[in-house]
């Protein structure tokens, strides 16, 4: 699975799975989601599943109805900057702190950083698999 990573210095493509970046990629506007809570950084939605990066500790809160209840996630996580859902897998989640990376692959219950290290991160995307 790869993702597309947005920097300071530019757009990176990244191999999640072999943890290496792969090179250069095409810009990308991730979708705005609305999500109702305060300190909101950024937010991502994939079915009814929702997950905010929020400027506090700790940095995640994640709804399984659509935002209607909440639950505070990432309490060894570094504050955020982005996150993405994997449209096809809810349960695949990326979390962005200002260099690092991080992936949950349980709806976010755990999470683990990836090797490599980016320029300063602004907005993450999965890259759609293809057929």
């Amino acid at each position: 699975m790869t993702t597309a990573v947005r920097t300071a210095s530019g757009t990176y493509v990244v191999d999640v799975e072999a943890e290496v970046v792969i090179g250069p990629g095409d810009d990308f506007e991730p979708p705005r989601v609305a999500v109702q809570l305060p300190r909101v950084v950024a937010a991502a939605a994939a079915g009814a599943t929702v997950v905010a990066v929020v400027d506090r500790r700790p940095p995640l809160a994640i709804s399984s109805d659509a935002g209607r209840t909440w639950r505070e996630a990432g309490g060894g996580l570094p504050a955020g900057f982005a996150v993405a859902i994997d449209e096809s897998n809810p349960d695949l989640m990326l979390f962005a702190g200002r260099n690092r990376l991080y992936l949950s692959e349980n709806g976010g219950i755990f999470w683990r950083a990836l090797v490599p290290e980016l320029p300063e991160i602004e907005a993450v995307a999965f890259i759609p698999r293809e057929s």
